[in-house]
């Protein structure tokens, strides 16, 4: 099989349906947003035992075989034409399981939380903090929170990957400065005002260890021109072909100004 062999940036309805229209193989991977990547993580999480596609020693001479078990099933998506029209298109997605990834992901997602905590712990605060005279301003402040203000379009965003993070009107008082000069009387009740305030109450998400490890590939090629662990294959490649051809990239040299002027240095 020749193609593009690509990462989760080549996942969208505009390339997919350029793709398939000019008849370009490739492979990508699946972002893990796309609701059919969490629709075939959880038909792969149901299946008893998957055929065996790709095994590799370990790392060390201690460490267990790295093992990449899957199946391909067809699944239709939307994708755009060159006209901007939509339409739905049978694809080729090779679900596979990871035992490397399923040992990594846990530590990782506990860092991971760890960190976002901290962030939703700050934000909690900000809007905690904020203070709105009528009702109205307290509702709009809401939906702005909650990515559902006026004007917005598309599907809504998702602000915390770890934390389940929902907001809910209050009605407070607080105290006011008196509008007098000088020290108030000891029978004088405290100046207090009416409003509105936001309460965060935020839950953190528990990952199940079944959820570990899942990675989706999508291809528009059959299984009888290239079988679900040639697929596989040709992606992990990645980091033995095109990768290292990009390294240059993170090099101070990919930056630094080149002074040439002579036809033949250019060539050079």
């Amino acid at each position: 099989m020749r193609g593009i062999v690509a990462d989760s940036q080549a996942y969208s309805r505009r390339t997919l349906g350029m793709c398939l229209e000019r008849q370009v193989h490739f492979v990508t991977f699946v972002p893990r947003t796309c609701a059919v990547r969490q629709a075939l993580e959880a038909w792969g999480q149901q299946q008893s035992v998957l055929p065996l596609l790709v095994e590799k020693p370990g790392r060390t001479q201690d460490a267990a075989p790295r093992c990449w078990p899957g199946q391909s099933v067809i699944r239709q998506v939307e994708v755009e034409d060159s006209d901007g029209r939509g339409t739905a298109e049978s694809l080729r997605f090779v679900v596979v399981h990871s035992s490397q990834l399923a040992q990594q992901q846990p530590q990782t997602y506990t860092v991971a939380r760890a960190k976002e905590a901290e962030a939703v712990t700050d934000h909690a605060k900000r809007v905690q903090a904020q203070w709105f005279a009528c009702l109205p301003d307290a509702e709009a402040a809401l939906a702005a929170d909650e990515g559902q203000e006026q004007g917005r379009r598309g599907r809504r965003p998702r602000s915390w990957r770890y934390h389940a993070v929902r907001y809910h009107i209050v009605a407070d008082t607080r105290r006011t400065r008196r509008a007098r000069r000088g020290r108030p009387a000891k029978t004088d009740p405290p100046t207090t005002e009416s409003g509105y305030r936001l309460v965060v109450a935020v839950e953190a998400l528990a990952n199940a260890a079944e959820d570990n490890g899942w990675t989706v590939l999508a291809t528009p090629v059959d299984a009888e021109g290239c079988p679900d662990g040639e697929i596989l294959r040709a992606y992990q490649d990645q980091n033995t072909t095109v990768e290292p051809g990009f390294r240059w990239i993170k090099n101070p040299a990919a930056i630094a100004p080149v002074w040439l002027e002579k036809p033949e240095r250019i060539a050079a």
